[in-house]
């Protein structure tokens, strides 16, 4: 059984984060990703300090399996050409530039779907292709702040944080790759492609939810709650005698669960707390009797005593996220073939798929690796071309 995506072409422009986080879930499923990177320069991830593994950065292979990595000159008229011809033969093409840059290049959707009507072509950028910024550069950081999620991520009184994961960059690449999904299935119905257009901020006001609703219909501004929640309790974490734990018991019959769990059954029917209503009216209250009685306890005791009863887990450091048995049960942690002998542990594909029989993955390119088999099968240049072109420097 092959993979859903092994009949799909997508020619990768982008840099960094969002696009290549695009490509990564796009790769996963199959589909063969071409990073189209500039000649003894490569993408800049490449680069990215402290951690690097035979030469290459850790943060680079961290969004770059299962792709092929060919160098071209897009602004040498012999490097547009073999772009072209490439787009003949592919399906999407991805970057993550600010708006116009791709139509200086001459690679915009507008000229390549002349060259190839059923191209899909997906633009990732901070602020999208319309509006007062469109032209402004954005980073993962700008974009949570602007977006409004970071003003309410943090400890209350406290300056606010921005969320661990970079998900003002991670979340454009996933409503990327779902966009080009949908894109690919209604192309199988009119035969034509078409441009998708991202913004970055656009994702962060998606992630708004509730909290976005809550001001458009109570014109509440949300505010930080640290680990806890603006509606239903209890919602928290806890310190416990060894390590931090949290719980989530706003259903009723959960936190009667609770209750009994700890010795306190009345708790569940104490007006103050038997029911949503009360126990936010309350919650003071209520959490200060939490606290002392998780004081109590170890959070190994705790986890056992509450595990199969009530909604529990540790606030995992990552060494322990990465080891957690039901994380393996599930080949989150893969191990790739470098090369040479070495071998390598990355993140798996949290996608799984009934058709799928086994899930291989390929280490991410080196720089400029899959020219010669990209311009020999599939555009079918001599060996004496190819060589020329490199010594132009155009791959």
């Amino acid at each position: 059984m092959g993979l859903p995506l092994s009949n799909i072409r997508i020619l990768d422009l982008s840099l960094i984060m969002a696009g290549p986080y695009c490509t990564l879930i796009l790769g996963d499923l199959g589909a063969e990703v071409i990073k189209i990177e500039r000649p003894g320069v490569g993408e800049g991830a490449r680069g990215v300090p402290p951690h690097y593994f035979e030469g290459e950065s850790a943060y680079f292979i961290a969004m770059n399996r299962n792709k092929k990595s060919m160098t071209l000159d897009l602004k040498n008229p012999k490097g547009k050409e073999i772009f072209y011809a490439l787009s003949k033969s592919s399906d999407v093409v991805v970057d993550n530039f600010r708006p116009g840059v791709v139509k200086k290049l001459g690679v915009d959707y507008d000229t390549l779907k002349k060259i190839n009507p059923r191209i899909i072509c997906c633009s990732i950028s901070g602020y999208g292709e319309t509006g007062p910024l469109k032209d402004r550069p954005a980073f993962d950081l700008i974009i949570q702040a602007r977006g409004g999620v970071m003003s309410y991520t943090g400890e209350p009184g406290k300056m606010p944080v921005r969320m661990g994961a970079p998900m003002g960059d991670l979340t454009g690449g996933l409503f990327a790759a779902n966009g080009i999904l949908s894109a690919l299935y209604q192309r199988e119905h009119t035969g034509r492609g078409q441009k998708i257009d991202i913004s970055l901020l656009d994702c962060q006001i998606s992630l708004l939810t509730y909290r976005a609703q809550y001001y458009f219909v109570g014109n509440e501004i949300a505010q930080p709650v640290g680990s806890g929640h603006t509606s239903i309790h209890p919602i928290r974490a806890f310190k416990t005698k060894t390590f931090d734990i949290v719980i989530d018991c706003n259903v009723q019959n959960i936190f009667a669960e609770l209750c009994d769990a700890i010795g306190a059954s009345d708790m569940a029917v104490d007006p103050k707390f038997c029911s949503r209503e009360n126990r936010l009216e309350n919650k003071d209250e209520l959490y200060d009797i939490l606290e002392k009685v998780f004081l109590t306890k170890t959070g190994e005791e705790w986890l056992e005593l509450l595990d199969k009863r009530i909604p529990i887990g540790p606030i995992n450091t990552i060494d322990k996220a990465l080891s957690d048995p039901q994380i393996l049960s599930r080949n989150m942690v893969v191990e790739i073939d470098y090369g040479k002998g070495r071998r390598l542990k990355i993140v798996g594909n949290p996608i799984k798929m009934a058709e799928i029989d086994q899930e291989v993955f390929r280490a991410p390119p080196r720089l400029g690796e899959h020219a010669e088999q990209i311009l020999g099968e599939i555009l079918q240049y001599p060996p004496e071309e190819i060589e020329q072109l490199r010594q132009e420097k155009i791959i």
